[in-house]
Formats: structure tokens, sequence, C-alpha cells
């Protein structure tokens, strides 16, 4: 089975948006080092394994996942939330996904005004979506 994330630019973009990460077994995440670039790592409760400490919390990397790496602090990565997170996500706001042409389509409904966000894949349009929802809750 394929797992779709959102792009990192628009990973990146939710976590400046302040989306936060509790990071869970199945969810995927690259790391801000240049020299990771390109990487996804998994969180699995054998391979690499969240921390909670109370000055925050590490994923642990187990046995041989990664040999450069023995932990890496949560600040230092990059959630790539899957489509079924993102649309979690958007609630009882998300109206339906549908696929015109080359492009997907999320529509969500805020205030009875309908929006529409378009992506190149699914997980894309969702994440638009979830930018789209968060900037009208802070506005």
């Amino acid at each position: 089975m394929t797992v779709t994330t959102a792009s990192v630019t628009l990973a990146l973009e939710l976590r400046k948006a302040g989306l936060s990460w509790i990071p869970e077994s199945g969810d995927q995440f690259c790391l801000d080092s240049h020299e990771f670039e390109g990487e996804v790592f998994t969180v699995s409760d054998m391979t690499i394994e969240p921390h909670d400490y109370d000055t925050g919390t590490i994923l642990g990397f187990n046995g041989t996942t990664e040999w450069a790496l023995d932990s890496v602090a949560l600040e230092k990565t990059l959630w790539l939330p899957r489509e079924d997170q993102l649309r979690a996500l958007l609630g009882p706001t998300f109206s339906f996904l549908l696929r015109v042409d080359d492009m997907w389509v999320v529509e969500v409904e805020r205030d009875g005004e309908k929006l529409r966000f378009d992506g190149a894949t699914a997980p894309d349009a969702y994440a638009l979506a979830v930018l789209g929802v968060l900037s009208a809750k802070t506005a």
C-alpha cells in the first residue's frame, strides 16, 4: 500500500501556520538537515519511536534503521501528514474530494461559504484546504 503525504513545501506551510504534531506509529517525516534531504522516515513501534521528556519529544532510531542517527529532537523534523490525517483535520468543514482533469479538488464549507482548493495530488489539495481553514481561524 502506498502512503501519500503532503509535499514538503506544503508541510512547511502547515508548520508555519501553527499545525502541531504528536508522533504516532505510521506517521511520516523528514529531517531539517541537508545531509538527509529527500529521505522520508516512518514512525514505527519497532524502528523509530517517540519518547516524551520534560524537555520535549525525541524520536529514537532503534537498531540499524539509520546508522548516522541515534535520536532527533521533534523540532528538527518536519511532519508529512497523510491524506487521511489532513481530511480529519478539516473535520465537519469538509464537503468533498473530486478529481477534475489533472487536479484534485477539495471543497470545504465555512459559515455557509463554499471554498475550493486545487492541488496536484489529493494530499496537497487537502493541505491547501487545511491552510485555508487555519488562516480563516486566525483572521
